[in-house]
C-alpha cells in the first residue's frame, strides 16, 4: 500500500472531520425536543442523557488501548457502524426504554469514535515526515469540525422550518439526514483511510483484544513517569468544570437577561451556529499567536482568555454583551484544543496516543458531572451569575498546568542553551 504524503494526509483527515461532525450539528437543536415531543419528562430526558457519559466514562480507556492494539481504521469503522445503529433507533424512539437504548449506543461510539482519526491522522504525517509540524493540520481540524457543526445546526433549524416532507414529522428530518451523512461518513473511511494491518487473522484479533489492558496500564504508567502528561491532563479537571458554564448554564443566563424563556429559546439556535463559526475563526487563527509565542504558553494564555469570558458571562447584563461574551468564549475554546492536543501528541508514541487521548478525554467526563452538581447548587443557593464567574475562575486556575509543557518547549528549541543553564 502506498503511503500518504503529508499534504494529501491532511486533506483526507479534514474531510473526514467534516463527514464526522456535520451529523452532530444536525442533531444538537433538536435530540432533546424530540424526546419531549414523544412524551419524555424533563426529569426522564436528563436520566436518559446521563447514560451516555457514563459509558463513555466507563469505555474511553479500553477503546482507546483497542484503537492502539488493533489499528485506528477497524475501530473507527465499528464506531460508525454503531453510531449508525443508534442514530436509528433514536429515529423510532417512542419509550424511555428506547431512548436509554439509544444513548447507549451513542456512549459507546463516542467512546469508540474518540481519538482513532485524530491519531491517524498524526501518525500518517510524521511516518511522511518525522519532522512535519501536526499543529496546523490539528488547528485545521478543529476549525473544520466547527463549521460542520455550525452548518449542521443551521440545516437543522431549516429542516424544521421548512417541513419540507409532510411523511416524517419535522423534528425527525433531521436524524433522517443525520444517519444517510453517517453512512456516506462510513464509506468515506473505508475508502480513504489508509493504514498498514496492525493485524491479520481472528487469532491476531483477539491477541489485540488481550493486548488492551497492557496498553492501557502502560498508558497510566506513561503519565506516572511524565510530569508533562499528568499535567497535560489534570488541565481537563478544570475545564470539565469550566464547560458547565458555557454548555448548561448559559441558556438559563441569556433567559435572565431577555426576560423570557421562549425569547431565550429561539434565540439559541442561531447564537449556537455563531458560536461555533468563532470557534472556527480561533481554531485557524491560533497558529498565528502559537508561531509568536509557542504552543504551550498559548494554551495558558487560551486557558486564562476562556476563564475571562466566562467570568464575563456572569457579570454582563445585557444580551448583546452576554452574546459577545459567548461568542468570545468559544473563539478561545476553538484556539485551545489543537494547542493542547499538539502537547498531548509531542509527549508520547503512536503505540499509545490513542490511549493518552482516551485518557484525557475521560477525566473532563466526571469533572464535567461534578461540577454540574456543584454549580448548580451555588446557582441555587446564590444566584447563575456567582456560578459562571466560579466556573470562570476554574478554567483560569489551569494554566498554571501547561508550565511542564512550555519548559519542555523551550528544551527542544534551545536544547544546548537549556542543558548549559542546567549545568
Amino acid at each position: 500500500m502506498t503511503a500518504l504524503d503529508v499534504g494529501a494526509a491532511r486533506r483526507r483527515y479534514i474531510l473526514l472531520i467534516a463527514l464526522r461532525w456535520l451529523p452532530t450539528g444536525l442533531l444538537i437543536p433538536v435530540t432533546v425536543l424530540l424526546a419531549l415531543s414523544r412524551g419524555l419528562t424533563l426529569t426522564e430526558i436528563g436520566l436518559v442523557f446521563a447514560i451516555q457519559g457514563l459509558v463513555v466514562l466507563a469505555l474511553e480507556l479500553p477503546t482507546g488501548g483497542l484503537s492502539d492494539a488493533l489499528g485506528r481504521r477497524p475501530v473507527l469503522i465499528l464506531a460508525s457502524i454503531v453510531g449508525l445503529a443508534s442514530l436509528g433507533l433514536l429515529y423510532v424512539a417512542d419509550s424511555v426504554a428506547l431512548f436509554a437504548a439509544s444513548t447507549f449506543l451513542q456512549g459507546v461510539y463516542r467512546a469508540l469514535d474518540s481519538g482513532p482519526l485524530e491519531a491517524w491522522f498524526v501518525d500518517a504525517t510524521l511516518a511522511a515526515d518525522p519532522d512535519a509540524g501536526i499543529e496546523k493540520g490539528l488547528s485545521s481540524g478543529s476549525m473544520v469540525a466547527s463549521v460542520a457543526i455550525a452548518l449542521g445546526a443551521l440545516a437543522a433549524g431549516a429542516l424544521v422550518a421548512l417541513d419540507p416532507v409532510g411523511a416524517v414529522p419535522a423534528l425527525a428530518l433531521p436524524l433522517l439526514v443525520a444517519l444517510a451523512l453517517g453512512v456516506v461518513n462510513l464509506v468515506a473511511i473505508v475508502v480513504l483511510m489508509r493504514e498498514a494491518p496492525f493485524v491479520h487473522g481472528l487469532g491476531a484479533v483477539a491477541d489485540s483484544v488481550r493486548a488492551v489492558p497492557k496498553v492501557v496500564g502502560d498508558g497510566i504508567g506513561l503519565l506516572r513517569a511524565s510530569r508533562v502528561l499528568l499535567a497535560l491532563v489534570s488541565v481537563e479537571l478544570f475545564w470539565g468544570v469550566a464547560s458547565v458554564a458555557f454548555e448548561r448554564l448559559f441558556p438559563i443566563r441569556l433567559s435572565e437577561a431577555v426576560g423570557d424563556l421562549d425569547r431565550a429559546a429561539a434565540l439559541m439556535g442561531p447564537v449556537s451556529s455563531l458560536a461555533w463559526f468563532a470557534a472556527a475563526a480561533g481554531a485557524a487563527g491560533v497558529v498565528l499567536l502559537s508561531d509568536r509565542i509557542g504552543v504551550a504558553r498559548s494554551a495558558a494564555v487560551l486557558r486564562i482568555g476562556q476563564g475571562a469570558t466566562i467570568m464575563a458571562m456572569g457579570m454582563i447584563a445585557g444580551p448583546i454583551g452576554l452574546v459577545t461574551a459567548f461568542l468570545a468564549c468559544y473563539a478561545a475554546h476553538g484556539a485551545s484544543n489543537p494547542m493542547h492536543t499538539t502537547l498531548l501528541h509531542r509527549e508520547v508514541d503512536g503505540a499509545h496516543r490513542t490511549t493518552v487521548l482516551s485518557m484525557n478525554s475521560m477525566v473532563a467526563q466526571p469533572a464535567g458531572a461534578v461540577g454540574a452538581i456543584l454549580l448548580a447548587a451555588l446557582a441555587d443557593g446564590t444566584s447563575i451569575s456567582t456560578a459562571m464567574i466560579v466556573a470562570g475562575i476554574a478554567c483560569a486556575l489551569a494554566a498554571p498546568l501547561y508550565l511542564p509543557a512550555w519548559r519542555a518547549e523551550r528544551e527542544r528549541r534551545h536544547p544546548i542553551a537549556t542543558g548549559a543553564a542546567l549545568a
